[in-house]
């Protein structure tokens, strides 16, 4: 029988029963991954979710919270120091206004005199004036003709009969100049009349001192009458004397609205009314949905969920696929496990072969470049003789060869060796050399100098090269952290006994020994929140310890800060 015969009495009949079956186990398989894949995201989504939105409204929350706070603090700070300066104003004026000075100050040039004295102290007074009982100016010192003027008709002069004191709004009065005026009644000795002092004041008096207490907690501040009109300039409802909307009058306890400004902007307003005045203080800032904590946060959130959606979508379905083969090969299993270690033990008995045939080519390979050494030795110093060229140049042909077949045995035990792990050869100064560029840019805009004080033709170590540029970067960037600016760096090597040294000074404010002795502790930091985790020093110390290294750290107050690692020259 030949061989095609053969395989025709081997071949067998399709069962039509069996690839049925066959189909509709590859359909069950199909809808368990399926119903797996949904189950998996499901129960990976939902606690996502939930936190995700969790944490989206508690930094919500604590955003507005800590904005409200601030701008309360700020307000009433403000507060206080705008009514402390109205008092001051106050008190400057009732003290001219003596009961017994009436008489004195109808002269001209008694009043001048006493104007050009307040003046030289509080520069920003524009005039002063004397009113009679009936509204009549009798006496004025300032830059516009105003002596005689009638104010019996203004609504402050019936106001001050009874409430001792106004202060007006910013107007523009007879004097065609904006201003402000406190006014004084007291009484004319001797008559059951009385007579008004008129202090007329710059309104950038009140610009001024606004500026000065402008912070960034807020992002306008000004001050508005009860009637709405701008008593200074805002940055961005108009100038001075110009109108501003209040939808409500505030009290002098004050209070803070959330609205929508006429810039289509969400806002905190603070409004406050001040004390003995009928100025109304405002300060805005915008909320935290225009800040840049909120856009980075919700930023970060988005791309933290996106991110983890993904790698949950893809490990969802890496996992349902995988969990779907395992269970339709479970029969192959065994036969896999089997095929898997034999493949593992035909990679090592290579491994093994390689080193072999590695090492016993070299020792050939020794033999044949001494003797052609050798040859070349006696050549060069012997007699010449008929090609000798030619043969000096086939012995620097054996000598190419030699080497190259070193290249490919060196290559050959290199893949012996990455079957096993073992320690890297690594010297200490290049580790060095190599950490400083990653942190080049950082020291060149902080004004800072590295000092390389190493010593040459240091021994070998065997260590890990990564954990080791790890651990010099963790102490070099705290050291730049702790200069903040215009500083020095010394980075030392050195052999000491049986062990490398490596010693790190900088030149910084120094740490204080209490901290000292908690430095290396998990989650201590001295540094402000959101810049430090405290498990830089930490880690490092670890990382040392786990090389078989020491660590230690001394500090003067003052001088700066030194790090000490040791690693030995044998474990």
């Amino acid at each position: 029988m030949n061989i095609i015969q053969r395989l025709k009495t081997q071949v067998l009949p399709v069962d039509p029963e069996r690839v049925t079956d066959e189909l509709f186990r590859k359909k069950r398989y199909k809808r368990f991954r399926l119903s797996l894949f949904l189950a998996m995201n499901l129960i990976g989504l939902i606690p996502m979710l939930l936190i995700a939105g969790l944490g989206y409204f508690q930094y919500r929350d604590l955003l507005q919270r800590n904005e409200l706070d601030q701008l309360q603090w700020n307000m009433e700070g403000a507060q206080k120091t705008l009514e402390s300066f109205v008092h001051e104003l106050q008190a400057v004026v009732n003290f001219v206004a003596h009961d017994d000075r009436y008489n004195e100050l109808l002269d001209q040039k008694n009043l001048q005199i006493l104007f050009d004295r307040i003046k030289k102290q509080y520069p920003y007074f524009v005039s002063l004036g004397v009113i009679d009982s009936h509204g009549i100016q009798q006496t004025y010192a300032g830059p516009y003709n105003l002596q005689g003027e009638d104010y019996s008709q203004e609504k402050w002069f019936a106001d001050v009969l009874t409430k001792k004191v106004v202060i007006s709004d910013v107007v523009m009065g007879f004097s065609q100049a904006p201003h402000f005026a406190i006014k004084v009644i007291k009484k004319i000795p001797g008559t059951n009349e009385h007579w008004v002092l008129r202090a007329t004041i710059h309104p950038e008096t009140l610009s001024n001192f606004i500026a000065t207490i402008h912070t960034k907690a807020s992002d306008d501040i000004f001050i508005v009458s009860r009637d709405g009109i701008l008593q200074t300039p805002s940055l961005f409802y108009g100038n001075l004397l110009h109108s501003f909307q209040l939808n409500e009058q505030p009290t002098t306890e004050g209070q803070i609205r959330q609205m929508v400004d006429n810039y289509d902007k969400h806002i905190l307003q603070a409004s406050v009314l001040l004390k003995n005045t009928s100025w109304i203080l405002v300060l805005t800032k915008e909320g935290y949905i225009h800040g840049s904590q909120w856009s980075s946060f919700r930023r970060k959130l988005f791309y933290i969920f996106a991110g983890c959606s993904i790698m949950g979508l893809l490990i969802t379905i890496k996992l349902s696929k995988i969990l779907t083969e395992r269970i339709r090969e479970s029969d192959e299993k065994r036969h896999a496990l089997t095929a898997e270690a034999e493949h593992t033990h035909k990679l090592a008995s290579i491994g093994r072969l390689a080193a072999g045939v590695a090492h016993e080519i070299n020792n050939p390979l020794a033999i044949i470049d001494q003797k052609a050494g050798l040859i070349q030795d006696i050549l060069e110093f012997g007699s010449d003789f008929d090609n000798k060229d030619k043969v000096l140049h086939s012995l620097l042909g054996i000598h190419n060869g030699v080497n190259r077949c070193k290249v490919i045995t060196h290559r050959l035990l290199g893949f012996a060796r990455r079957m096993d792990f073992c320690e890297e050869q690594v010297q200490i100064n290049e580790v060095l050399k190599e950490v400083l560029p990653f942190l080049e840019k950082e020291a060149m805009y902080n004004h800072i100098k590295f000092n390389l004080n190493l010593q040459e033709n240091l021994p070998v170590l065997f260590s890990d090269h990564g954990q080791l540029q790890q651990i010099f970067l963790n102490i070099i960037n705290n050291a730049i952290d702790a200069i903040g600016h215009d500083g020095e760096i010394t980075i030392t090597s050195q052999v000491e006994g049986d062990s490398v040294v490596v010693g790190i000074q900088d030149n910084g404010p120094g740490i204080p020994e209490k901290i000292l002795q908690q430095i290396f502790e998990p989650f201590f930091t001295t540094k402000e929140t959101g810049k430090g985790t405290g498990l830089g020093l930490s880690i490092t110390y670890g990382l040392v310890k786990k090389l078989g290294g020491t660590i230690r750290a001394t500090s003067t107050l003052g001088q700066g800060a030194f790090f000490e690692v040791r690693f030995p020259l044998s474990l």
